[in-house]
């Protein structure tokens, strides 16, 4: 399984993550907002070159130009109601892509322990497609596990590309060992080392979905 962590190289992507983390400038739920989409339109960029491309011909005003395309659009998946900002920027990008939606929750039985339950899923078929699983924070990869073995009711896909903003070290060995490993590929922004009592990333940035949306009861 190829596990690929963005912030290794240093590019703008980092000035965006900095910003996401930064607690005086998470106040802006507009700016987090809008820093996590444009995550996603670098990860959708990234993404696109594993993608399969085919030749074509595109004649101009002035005579014929030869380039390559992709040849298949991916599956946008994303774990609601967090991974929506992630999501709209990986449509900005593949924007003749079909999409799903997955409404996973944290469901607690005490201060420190939860079940993770899948409440809704609408989704196309997926069968012999690329598909791309969204989530901002990859805390645990319960959630995405989950989300995965749901969508599994609409088609076994050819590829699974798994993107999130930060994911902690335990939720990508979770990946690994629950995703399929040769045709999974983890893409992070940001892998952070641990995980707190709470299932937190640490450091992290807190609650994605509260910062995008403001809190919830």
């Amino acid at each position: 399984m190829k596990i690929v962590d963005l912030s290794q190289n240093n590019t703008l992507l980092n000035q965006f993550l900095v910003e996401l983390r930064d607690i005086n400038m998470q106040r802006d739920s507009m700016r987090f907002r809008r820093n996590v989409e444009r995550i996603g339109e670098i990860m959708a960029y990234e993404i696109s070159r594993d993608l399969p491309f085919r030749h074509v011909d595109i004649q101009t005003p002035l005579g014929v130009s030869h380039t390559c395309i992709p040849a298949v659009q991916p599956v946008i998946a994303t774990i609601l109601r967090a991974g929506l900002p992630l999501h709209q920027g990986f449509l900005n990008y593949f924007d003749k892509a079909e999409n799903a939606f997955v409404s996973a929750y944290r469901k607690y039985i005490d201060e420190n322990n939860f079940d993770i339950h899948i409440e809704y899923i609408a989704a196309p078929q997926i069968e012999n497609k690329i598909l791309i699983l969204t989530d901002p924070m990859l805390a645990t990869g319960s959630s995405m596990e989950l989300a995965y073995q749901a969508l599994l009711t609409k088609g076994e896909p050819s590829h699974i590309h798994v993107a999130s903003v930060i994911a902690s070290r335990q939720a990508v060995e979770h990946i690994k060992k629950t995703l399929p490993e040769d045709k999974t590929t983890v893409w992070c922004a940001a892998i952070d080392p641990a995980i707190n009592e709470h299932s937190y990333i640490i450091p992290g940035l807190g609650d994605a979905g509260d910062l995008c949306f403001g809190e919830k009861e």
